[in-house]
């Protein structure tokens, strides 16, 4: 795999986080919801009038803007296993913003996730 092909992964892994984490703070802002019909057109406008949903959603197309560059350069057998960086992108980037848990379960988790990503970038 070379420098670019890399790099496009590694940016469409960060668009991906940070629309986890618009989509995230959009929902705190909403706040917890039961599915129900009578919840369903509210929650729904809620949603598509949320900037931080919006801001995910316009963020995400990049992403996916970025992975169909990656595609088209390397195999899928190993670009997708190399997006699982986003599981240790997340998980950072929401302990940081608002303090979810990173056990040593999750660490050990990472660090498989990191050997795993190494073992098929070096294939």
């Amino acid at each position: 795999m070379n420098f670019v092909v890399f790099a496009l992964i590694i940016l469409s892994v960060l668009f991906n986080t940070a629309a986890q984490i618009a989509l995230k703070a959009g929902m705190l802002q909403i706040g917890h919801f039961n599915f129900s019909w009578e919840n369903l057109i509210p929650i729904i406008l809620k949603i598509i009038a949320s900037p931080w949903i919006i801001l995910g959603m316009m963020i995400y197309v990049g992403s996916v803007s970025v992975w169909l560059l990656v595609l088209s350069r390397t195999p899928i057998s190993i670009a997708y296993p190399m997006a699982s960086l986003g599981y240790i992108t997340s998980a950072i980037a929401a302990y940081y913003l608002w303090g979810e848990d990173l056990t040593l379960m999750r660490i050990a988790g990472i660090i498989v996730i990191l050997v795993g990503v190494y073992m098929v970038a070096k294939t």
